[in-house]
C-alpha cells in the first residue's frame, strides 16, 4: 500500500454538489442516517464489490470519523480509482448540519 499520507482527502465543506459519494460504513451505520444518493458498500465488501465504484470519475469515500475511508481510499487508489477521503466523515457532515437521511422512520442520525 503507497504513503496514506499522500492520498487526496477533503473536508465535508469542500464536497461538489454533484459528487459521487461512496459510504463504507456498515449497514447500521447506514440505515440510522447517511447522504442521500450515495453508495453504501461496507468496507470489509470493498474487495469483492470494488467493481461498482465509478472508474474516471473522483469519488468521495466517507465513514463514521475518517478511519475506515482512508483505509478503502488507499485500496481504490491502488486499484485504478480517483478516490478522495473526507476527513471527519460522518460526524463532521452532521456537525455542518448537512442534510441526511436514514433507512427508518426515525430521524437520521450517526451512529
Amino acid at each position: 500500500m503507497d504513503n496514506v499520507n499522500n492520498l487526496p482527502n477533503t473536508s465535508v465543506e469542500d464536497i461538489p454538489a454533484d459528487a459521487k459519494i461512496l459510504d463504507v460504513r456498515e449497514d447500521f451505520e447506514w440505515e440510522a442516517g447517511h447522504i442521500d444518493g450515495a453508495q453504501h458498500i461496507p468496507l470489509g465488501q470493498l474487495s469483492e464489490r470494488y467493481g461498482e465504484v465509478p472508474v474516471d470519475e473522483d469519488v468521495y469515500v466517507i465513514c463514521r470519523s475518517g478511519g475506515r475511508s482512508l483505509q478503502a481510499t488507499a485500496f481504490l487508489a491502488n486499484t485504478g480509482f480517483d478516490p478522495i477521503n473526507v476527513l471527519g466523515g460522518m460526524g463532521a457532515w452532521a456537525d455542518a448540519d448537512k442534510p441526511m437521511v436514514s433507512e427508518t422512520d426515525a430521524e437520521p442520525t450517526v451512529k
